[in-house]
């Protein structure tokens, strides 16, 4: 029997926490406002003493999260490769301040932390040790453009099936699974004075799986200007897409799920994701019976909290579940 959670990252808040529009505390108080049973707080971003937690500021957490009836899940750790000027941190660095990370995820109470794809299959393992004494479990984040029957992937599990522990494993982003352009940036690029039929030439592109050079070629061959070369800048990177979503390497890495990110970028008022196909990704979600969190996880900045009212509105209407409007 399936047990799925619905949470909020944070970060889906984090334009107006930047400017100054929302505190700490009206983001967690939003997200149990608007349905969320548990958060994601993206450390670098939003922990005031980071990278450490300290008793001030985990006093904080828990009066907070007492008073807004909401659960502290899991913490987003960064891997920051370029911190050391003239190099990128090497593995062992990596893992050195990975370690850090779990010990804050630990002193902050939180049982998971979602670690970033700069930390390869062997910085991982040397961390499998470390998440078990702190009893925090390590999932690393399969995000866009890479899928779940990626050979990056693959190495992770073949990893995983060796290492045997329950600490390690996967945050599949639902960012990997979508079938469309993104509409935000599409509509952005038709502002800036990209002409559709480019910008659909662009996608035709991306969907016939034509070489990232060759179709930059082509485009700029039918006059593609700055607006459409950006828009096609993402169809080949972080919100690429394809017209059958990876469904089976998602059924294939299930067991290895820690929780999810439930990526999304625009909702409809007919609660709808513009460009994932939520129905059928929660399907084979409820199939595996799986047990955990889909943290909630918005990647624009107009009308985040709405958004993100939406998005779990929708997520709790597919799952069969009762929810308020």
């Amino acid at each position: 029997m399936n047990q799925i959670k619905l949470g909020v990252s944070l970060f889906s808040f984090s334009t107006d926490f930047v400017k100054g529009k929302l505190s700490l505390e009206d983001c967690i108080s939003s997200a149990g406002e608007i349905g969320a049973e548990g958060f994601e707080l993206v450390g670098a971003t939003m922990l005031p003493s980071y990278p450490y937690a300290t008793d001030k500021v985990i006093n904080e957490f828990k009066a907070m999260t007492d008073h807004y009836g909401i659960d502290f899940v899991s913490y987003g750790a960064s891997a920051d490769r370029g911190v050391m000027t003239g190099r990128d941190l090497t593995d062992d660095e990596l893992v050195q301040s990975a370690i850090l990370d779990i010990k804050t995820a630990n002193k902050l109470g939180c049982k998971m932390m979602r670690a970033q794809p700069h930390l390869s299959p062997a910085a991982i393992e040397k961390l499998a040790p470390y998440a078990e004494n702190y009893g925090v479990k390590v999932g690393v984040e399969i995000h866009n453009p890479e899928i779940p029957s990626s050979q990056k992937t693959k190495a992770y599990v073949e990893m995983f099936d060796r290492v045997g522990s329950e600490y390690i494993g996967l945050v599949p982003d639902f960012g990997c699974f979508a079938t469309k352009p993104n509409k935000v940036y599409w509509d952005e690029a038709l502002e800036k004075g990209a002409p559709l039929k480019l910008l659909e030439l662009a996608a035709s592109l991306r969907y016939d799986g034509v070489p990232k050079d060759q179709a930059m070629k082509r485009l700029i061959e039918a006059g593609a200007n700055n607006a459409v070369m950006g828009a096609f800048q993402g169809m080949y990177g972080f919100v690429t897409f394809s017209r059958k979503p990876d469904l089976e390497g998602l059924k294939n890495i299930m067991p290895y799920v820690t929780y999810f990110h439930g990526k999304f970028h625009y909702m409809f008022d007919h609660l709808e994701e513009a460009s994932i196909p939520y129905e059928d990704i929660l399907k084979v979600i409820q199939d595996a019976n799986f047990n955990g969190y889909i943290m909630s996880e918005y990647e624009a900045s107009d009308q985040a909290v709405e958004m993100t009212r939406k998005h779990l509105q929708m997520e709790k209407m597919l799952l069969g579940r009762q929810y308020q409007v």
